[in-house]
């Protein structure tokens, strides 16, 4: 089965072709970073723009990387929720009405279901690699979400520990830019905790009251914030790289905690299985620390590559195959796009 895949909900415009829901046969991105460097972050309307400039484009290349036609695809997939409004109303659009003229299903993807999926394309069986199949253990990680799910089957999930205000991105995103780190931020800040001292200065962690699996990092933010502010009003001169290192270490651990009580909890982790997901799980500290911790515990981890870490259309196109064999979901052309909404609420 050829699924047609479209993802836009931030500043990446991407379409990719999975067969089979694990059998990547085209993988195209349309990268934003130079727009948006120029402003230091993502601007909504700017990114809305250039998902409708490079959408079309991009799917006719998609289609020739493949080796395929429009005739060929048996269904279109897309990226619904969550995310940038007006971002994710151009591949809804798009797909809605490609959908409706090819008369062949339609379905609506979970941006963080979508996250978790891009593992099922690298973990598919072949040449010496794991077959990952549910049930397991998901820890995302992005710019705006920071969540331990579990993953009951390809389209069950159930929510164990999530962020109550910014998540481990955006944290790393605000900080790096206050330390004029071009953007985006979060690559420049892993490169340079290596140069620094991570014992520089102990920020703090935060914990949230009955919900140990929960994560915080407004805190933490606030008070690298504070403490660059305070540096540079006293014009005391400082290295940046110490202040990236202590950061990234105070991330790593606020992470790291929680995964470690995650293992040690036999009725919530009972798969002995443990899937890294999302843009952040690219950092290289992180996936450390978690590669330890595995190892420690005798967990099995997968974690994606790079090329399937950030923002991309394969793996809304691999959810999109185990949505629609597994529980027939598909849509119409009154489709919607949400800006919020539960990873376990759709």
């Amino acid at each position: 089965m050829l699924i047609l895949g479209f993802e836009s909900s931030c500043d990446e415009t991407a379409v990719a072709i999975v067969k089979d829901g694990r059998e990547v046969l085209a993988n195209k991105i349309a990268s934003q970073i130079e727009i948006h460097a120029l402003y230091g972050g993502v601007v909504p309307e700017i990114a809305s723009r250039a998902h409708t400039e490079a959408i079309s484009g991009l799917t006719n290349e998609a289609l020739e990387e493949a080796g395929v036609s429009l005739s060929d695809i048996d269904a279109i997939a897309v990226t619904n929720c969550p995310g940038l409004i007006g971002a994710l109303l151009v591949g809804v659009n798009f797909a809605k009405s490609l959908a409706f003229k090819l008369d062949i299903p339609l379905i609506p993807v979970h941006h963080i279901r979508g996250h978790i999926a891009a593992n099922y394309c690298h973990f598919d069986g072949k040449d010496g690699k794991e077959y990952l199949e549910p049930p397991f253990t998901s820890l995302v990680m992005s710019g705006g979400h920071t969540s331990l799910i579990g993953v009951n089957s390809y389209t069950d999930f159930e929510i164990i520990g999530a962020t109550r205000d910014d998540a481990a991105g955006e944290a790393f995103d605000k900080v790096a830019r206050l330390l004029s780190l071009p953007y985006p931020g979060g690559a420049k800040m892993d490169k340079l905790a290596y140069e620094g001292d991570k014992t520089f200065i102990e920020f703090p962690q935060a914990s949230v009251k009955d919900s140990p699996y929960d994560f915080s990092f407004s805190g933490l933010k606030t008070a690298a914030i504070n403490f660059i502010h305070k540096l540079e009003q006293n014009k005391t001169e400082y290295n940046k790289a110490d202040i990236a290192a202590s950061y990234t270490d105070a991330v790593v651990k606020a992470i790291a905690k929680r995964v470690e009580l995650l293992f040690n909890d036999m009725d919530l982790f009972k798969s002995k299985k443990f899937v890294l997901a999302g843009g952040v799980s690219a950092n290289s500290h992180i996936r450390q620390a978690i590669t330890m911790l595995a190892e420690k515990y005798g967990v099995k981890l997968y974690i994606p590559p790079l090329s399937l870490c950030g923002d991309n259309a394969v793996m809304i196109a691999s959810q999109g195959y185990y949505e629609y064999t597994e529980d027939n979901k598909k849509a119409d052309t009154t489709l919607n796009a949400y800006a919020t909404m539960g990873v376990d609420e759709v």
